[in-house]
């Protein structure tokens, strides 16, 4: 069979080639091209893990997304977030995500955990009030 770990660019780049004209095969599982077909496409994923990770999405669009794949409106969020202008708070990146809200998001949506935990980039039109402005400096 003679297959060898992907270590490099060019190793990669020829084994996804060496795939392509696999897949165009289209081979039966258990049979040699088949069985070469899962390995190779086995060590491009790893290989793929290892150098071309793909990080988690933004909390605030994991929901969003979550939302107009479920058909929600910012009303069905009121259960897990609170009340209706909380909602649009941490939708307009306002207000951080509590443990609370976390939590139930991920249960009641399924949203992954570790997704919502992601610190929230902040959107740049969204500046401090003059109330947390002065707020900041009495701690200063």
């Amino acid at each position: 069979m003679n297959i060898r770990p992907i270590h490099d660019e060019s190793a990669y780049k020829a084994a996804l080639r060496e795939i392509s004209a696999l897949m165009d095969k289209d081979p039966e599982l258990g049979t040699p091209d088949g069985d070469r077909l899962d390995i190779m496409a086995t060590l491009v994923q790893a290989y793929e893990a290892q150098h071309y990770p793909i990080d988690l999405p933004d909390p605030i669009e994991a929901i969003k997304f979550r939302m107009e794949q479920s058909g929600m409106g910012p009303k069905d969020l009121v259960p897990m977030i609170g009340q209706s202008n909380r909602v649009y708070e941490v939708l307009n990146r306002t207000r951080p995500l509590t443990l609370i809200m976390i939590r139930k998001l991920h249960e009641q949506m399924g949203i992954p955990a570790e997704s919502l935990i992601k610190p929230v980039v902040k959107h740049p039109k969204f500046k401090k009030t003059t109330r947390q402005v002065k707020r900041n400096h009495e701690y200063a």
